[in-house]
């Protein structure tokens, strides 16, 4: 049987951003779990009122396009070092370009050393936060189960760990799929609660970042630690470049995944201004009773380290 080369180019790209979607956008995909929540934590202070709300949703939209779609997917997936990315492969091709001048080399690799903690923190402390936030919609369904939430979410991260010696490609076969289905689950939960309040919406006027800002002052600043958990784990578009190249990523990016992200974090906010009680777990209150369960579930089985 003869297959066309053309097709079976195609059939490869299709693979590959399956599989780039359960590797690379693994973590981001589960930041909506807690990132509105966080932010509005009591060690913040800041108040859940309706223009924070905005100004909360306008301050993640624009990390998301800022960092995530400018930075990364338009100019970072262009300096690769022969098909390879990560923070070594960019440091090697610094040092090429200055090797005839010494203290500039030193003070990049000193740089390079500083990010490469930085990626190593990041991979320490993001699984344990994605974990635990998923245990934690156990509390919310059954409220007896609260104390079981830490010792079930230490079980897990072991398991992970002993299932990471598998390799990407065995992690990206096996989570591909089911993370593919996670971002649809997120925008369609996303579809249901924008009809609670449109004027969501606004929040895409960076206007409302500013303010949010102005108005909470220091506190405002500080919680930018909590938005940064909308935008977690992307270093990972650079560092996996080598394994899925810069075209299925930019397609899962572009057409699955942040249009999928977004969908959900509006819906979260159009839900606090209509209910604002439910800020106290807003991914989980979007769910209803009957699908708790199952979201837990999936929340669960997609993550990985």
């Amino acid at each position: 049987m003869h297959i066309n080369p053309q097709d079976a180019h195609k059939q490869n790209i299709a693979a590959l951003t399956i599989a780039a979607i359960g590797v690379v956008f693994g973590d981001i995909g589960t930041s909506p779990i807690y990132t509105i929540r966080e932010v509005f934590s009591p060690r913040y202070g800041i108040i859940p009122s309706a223009d924070n709300i905005l100004g909360c949703l306008s301050l993640i939209f624009w990390a998301l396009t800022l960092i995530v779609s400018v930075k990364y997917i338009f100019f970072m997936l262009k300096a690769d070092n022969r098909g390879e990315g990560g923070m070594m492969a960019l440091l090697a091709l610094v040092l090429k370009a200055t090797e005839k001048k010494p203290k500039k080399r030193f003070l990049l690799i000193a740089l390079g050393l500083f990010g490469t903690a930085l990626f190593y923190g990041d991979g320490i402390i993001t699984p344990a936060i994605s974990v635990l936030s998923a245990v934690e919609g156990l509390g919310v369904a059954t409220p007896t189960l609260q104390p079981y939430v830490m010792p079930i979410t230490v079980v897990i991260v072991i398991l992970l760990f002993m299932l990471q010696r598998r390799g990407t490609a065995g992690v990206g076969a096996l989570f591909g799929p089911v993370t593919v289905v996670w971002f649809g689950v997120l925008g369609l939960l996303g579809i249901i609660n924008l009809g609670l309040d449109l004027s969501v919406f606004r929040a895409l006027n960076p206007s409302y970042a500013v303010q949010f800002f102005i108005t909470n002052k220091i506190f405002g600043f500080l919680a930018i630690g909590a938005i940064a958990l909308a935008i977690t784990g992307t270093e990972g578009i650079y560092t996996d470049m080598g394994h899925f190249g810069r075209k299925p990523i930019r397609i899962a990016w572009s057409l699955w995944v942040w249009p999928n992200l977004l969908l959900n974090y509006f819906g979260q906010g159009a839900l606090i201004l209509a209910q604002p009680e439910t800020i106290t777990h807003p991914f989980y209150n979007m769910v209803p009773s009957w699908g708790l369960y199952p979201l837990i579930g999936m929340t669960l089985s997609l993550i990985h380290i």
